[in-house]
Formats: C-alpha cells, sequence, structure tokens
C-alpha cells in the first residue's frame, strides 16, 4: 500500500458545500495545506469527489521526512522534535516515515496538517488539469518535486 500526499489548490468560493466538507474531512482547509493520507478506497473516494480543487500523489519517504522536520506540528501545536515524536510514537523519524508510507500508521493521528508555502516558481495554472499543464488533479510521483518546492 502506498500513502498520498494531498494538497488543496483552491480557495473556498463557489466550492459546493458537499465538496468543503469532503475538504474538511481530509484536513484541507485553507490553501497550500497539505495532508498525508493512506490510499483506502474511502480515501481515494474522496480525493475523487474534491479532485477539482486539489492535487495529489504517492509520497516518497525523503519528501516526508523533510515536510516533516520543516512544517511538522504534533495534533496540540508542538513544533516536532525528535525527542517528542519518539517520547509519543516510540519510533524514530525513519520508521515511523516508513511506517506512514506503508500504510501501517495514520499521519493525522499525530500530526496537524502542513502549512506549505506556495510553490517557487508557482502553478501554471490552478484552473487546469495536471495533464494539460495545470496545478489540478493526479500527480503520480511528481507530488514529490512540488512539495520540495512549496517546503
Amino acid at each position: 500500500m502506498v500513502a498520498y500526499a494531498v494538497v488543496r489548490v483552491r480557495g473556498k468560493v463557489g466550492v459546493k458545500g458537499e465538496i468543503e466538507e469532503t475538504m474538511k474531512r481530509l484536513r484541507l482547509t485553507r490553501v497550500n495545506h497539505a495532508n498525508v493520507v493512506p490510499a483506502t478506497p474511502t480515501y481515494e473516494g474522496m480525493i475523487r469527489k474534491a479532485k477539482d480543487y486539489i492535487t495529489w500523489g504517492e509520497v516518497d519517504e525523503e519528501t516526508l521526512e523533510l515536510l516533516i522536520r520543516k512544517r511538522g506540528e504534533f495534533l496540540d501545536g508542538t513544533p516536532f522534535s525528535e525527542e517528542e515524536l519518539k517520547k509519543r510514537t516510540g519510533m524514530d523519524l525513519k520508521t515511523f516515515v516508513k511506517k506512514v508510507v506503508a500504510g501501517e500508521v495514520k499521519f493525522s493521528d499525530y500530526f496537524k496538517p502542513l502549512r506549505l508555502h506556495p510553490p517557487r516558481k508557482g502553478y501554471r495554472s490552478i484552473k487546469t488539469p495536471y495533464k494539460l499543464g495545470g496545478a489540478l488533479g493526479y500527480r503520480r510521483r511528481e507530488i514529490n518535486e512540488l512539495l520540495r518546492r512549496m517546503v
């Protein structure tokens, strides 16, 4: 199993209530917020429903580790530290990241959504799909490049 990194690209204006509720359940309440979710049928259905407002793809271990180190914040608001992660999960960061990517541990059980910067050099368009050169939709492994530009 893999894990998806999901990033909200578009804002709230004009969004149907049903889709906004889905994005709340994905924990994507603001533009440039990212979350890591397991690739289960439930989450895939939620992602498909919100596809016109988000971009997603398979996150790799190196990128997720970088995101947690730079932008990670525990659910109680405490900034990330190796010692605190060890205390809360009993795992070091490398082990935690491997388990999240493998789908054994849920990222959202320990961390808030990642608050990222807008990507360096920007998006080409936030209204067109990724296949056509825009920002929306499924990026496969190329989500990692976008996330690195947003750290």
